[in-house]
């Protein structure tokens, strides 16, 4: 996963057609096992950008997605919220929700 800073993030999103974004915060011990998760998925798939960011550090944008909590995964598409868990259950779980929201 890139990290990416505030100042990228609405960029990205804007023109990137396709995007996960992985929200976390540094302390949270389920944000730490959830990115271990990520890491295999992304493996998963070659085409989609994977970006991970700080939620401490966009507020505003949290805010706007109407972030309930961390961890949180977001898959944009056109710059729209296509997909938005919070609960990873498991790799092979990940992998179906994100194949289920990607174009044919």
């Amino acid at each position: 996963m890139k990290p990416i800073d505030r100042k990228e993030i609405r960029r990205v999103v804007r023109d990137e057609p396709l995007l996960a974004l992985y929200l976390y915060t540094p302390l949270c011990g389920t944000c730490q096992l959830a990115k271990r998760m990520l890491v295999v998925v992304e493996q998963l798939f070659p085409a989609l950008p994977f970006y991970e960011t700080d939620i401490n550090y966009i507020p505003e944008q949290a805010a706007e997605w109407k972030i309930e909590s961390v961890p949180c995964l977001l898959l944009f598409r056109d710059g729209t919220i296509a997909g938005k868990w919070y609960a990873f259950h498991s790799v092979p779980y990940l992998y179906e929700v994100i194949q289920a929201r990607l174009p044919h």
